[in-house]
């Protein structure tokens, strides 16, 4: 099918990845217990744009390219090691009276909040070099050596990936958020949910910063 081999395998060792808890995983929860069941929903959403990212550059040959490239692993590594620190900062540093602000805001519907926790997701995952390593490692095994559609069997694969990542987050986000719910007349509580959640962020990124390839 598409010059893919051995489907099935593919769709159980994608299930069990989603189940084994690892930084997208981390992240979806914090940003739930942080700010509620939307923002990891939006954060899900954030993350599987990230991958079909991956997956059209795994398809199209730019994944292994970089992969190759000891200067462009680094470069990334750093660029998403910062960016999850300085997210973790925010958080850490946080003031009631700001998160007051941004839960009005997300009450009110605003279109900002939601791109941003958008944008934050999709930019921790693209910028996170382990995902590149993990779409140029994992994919080829799936798709027969000899075919002429190649392109065609790692967009499928991708696809797949997507839609069972991003149904496995969503439940993630969903049951992480009924904690902010739990919690969210306790603004004392909250302030150190936050300070929890901001400090696994800058473990994250300590973390990718010192990852070797």
């Amino acid at each position: 099918m598409f010059g893919i081999t051995h489907f099935e395998f593919f769709v159980v060792a994608v299930f069990l990845l989603n189940v084994t808890p690892g930084p997208d995983t981390a992240y979806i929860v914090g940003r739930s217990v942080a700010q509620g069941r939307g923002a990891g929903l939006m954060s899900a959403l954030g993350i599987s744009a990230g991958c079909c990212v991956h997956s059209l550059a795994c398809a199209f040959g730019l994944t292994a390219l970089l992969a190759a490239s000891a200067t462009a692993f680094t470069v990334i590594k750093f660029v998403g090691a910062i960016y999850l620190i300085y997210l973790g900062v925010r958080l850490i540093f946080a003031k009631p009276a700001d998160d007051e602000a941004r839960g009005e805001a997300r009450a009110a519907g605003a279109p900002k909040s939601l791109r941003q926790l958008f944008l934050q997701g999709f930019w921790t995952n693209v910028l996170n070099p382990k995902v590149v390593l993990f779409f140029v490692s994992f994919f080829p095994q799936f798709v027969t050596a000899g075919t002429d559609h190649k392109a065609l069997a790692f967009l499928t694969l991708g696809a797949v990936f997507v839609v069972m990542s991003m149904l496995w987050n969503s439940f993630v986000a969903w049951i992480a958020g009924s904690v902010t719910r739990r919690f969210s007349g306790k603004p004392s509580v909250k302030k150190w949910l936050d300070r929890g959640v901001g400090s696994a962020f800058v473990g994250l990124g300590i973390k990718l910063a010192t990852a070797s390839r």
